[in-house]
């Protein structure tokens, strides 16, 4: 694995992280305000947390006159609005959603666009390799373990978030359209405050926004706005510059494993064997995803026929 990768891994499993455990502010939140009205502050909040940021780095640019390519205005506002607006459906179904599942549940159902984004990269004309698609089988089996039950049961919120697994698909493959064409950093800015838009939009007319629940959903918001926000979606757009869109889904599938693992610990959400059986499958995905080279290297003496056994004579 070359460092440029292990790099994108690392950054892409402490997004992660940082998103699994942001289930429980986001059901803790939503004890004191609406589903949109969370998701407007946290990304208006997440939006300024970046504000700085994108200022420092046009400052440092303008001093050492930096070469690199300056961001295209029309490029990084459609692929900010473009981000933004598959950022605003897949957080709001997956924000109402919390507010009917477990924050442990949701994280799995989420997850599930690890299938979900090879099968719309078929679209697209790409082509998965064999580890990759066997890395999200297992992930993807995993999860059935996680988030079904035995009698083929869903949920209301179950079905509102899975619906929203598409739309964080999407996300994932427009994040790797744009996030090689500009800066990184404004890119993030643009789609947050695209969203924050929207939702608050969304907020003023279906919801009641009042001072009083604001100030009694700080600390999830600020967690949810500067962390979740802030610095993993940054963190995502960063590593996705280097990361394969599929490989990346994989990784940040395990969103699902730190979810569980947080809610058991802070809201006392259990999780059964098969559910740990499920958790187990889905860190095996992500490893085996990790191992193209050798299975590339078992399949490459077929690959393009030259050492094919020919028919004798």
């Amino acid at each position: 694995m070359n460092p440029d990768t292990l790099k994108s891994n690392t950054l892409l499993l402490l997004t992660a992280a940082i998103w699994g455990s942001a289930f429980v502010a986001q059901r803790v939140g939503m004890d004191h305000v609406g589903p949109f009205t969370f998701n407007g502050v946290r990304f208006a909040l997440g939006s300024l947390s970046l504000v700085p940021l994108v200022v420092f780095n046009l400052r440092r640019r303008a001093k050492q006159r930096d070469a690199a390519p300056v961001s295209d205005r029309g490029t990084l506002f459609f692929g900010g609005a473009a981000a933004g607006v598959a950022l605003y459906l897949g957080a709001s179904l997956q924000q109402v959603g919390l507010v009917y599942t477990t924050a442990g549940k949701a994280g799995f159902i989420t997850g599930l666009y690890v299938v979900i984004v090879p099968i719309m990269g078929l679209l697209w004309r790409q082509r998965p390799d064999l580890s990759t698609w066997l890395g999200a089988m297992m992930a993807a089996w995993g999860l059935y373990l996680l988030s079904i039950t035995q009698g083929f049961s869903i949920a209301f919120g179950d079905f509102l978030v899975l619906v929203g697994a598409f739309f964080w698909a999407a996300h994932v493959h427009i994040l790797a359209r744009f996030s090689p064409l500009v800066d990184s950093v404004q890119l993030a800015l643009c789609q947050f405050v695209a969203c924050s838009v929207f939702s608050l939009i969304t907020a003023a007319a279906t919801e009641t926004i009042a001072l009083e629940g604001l100030r009694l959903a700080a600390v999830p918001i600020f967690y949810g706005g500067v962390c979740s926000v802030g610095v993993a979606y940054t963190l995502q757009v960063v590593a996705q510059r280097k990361a394969h869109p599929t490989h990346a889904a994989i990784i940040l599938s395990l969103e699902a494993a730190f979810a569980a693992l947080a809610g058991w610990v802070l809201l006392g959400e259990t999780l059964s064997m098969r559910g740990m059986m499920g958790c187990g499958l889905m860190l095996a995905g992500m490893l085996l995803s990790q191992f193209q080279i050798r299975l590339d290297f078992l399949a490459s003496p077929f690959r393009d026929g030259s050492d094919r056994p020919r028919p004798p004579g």
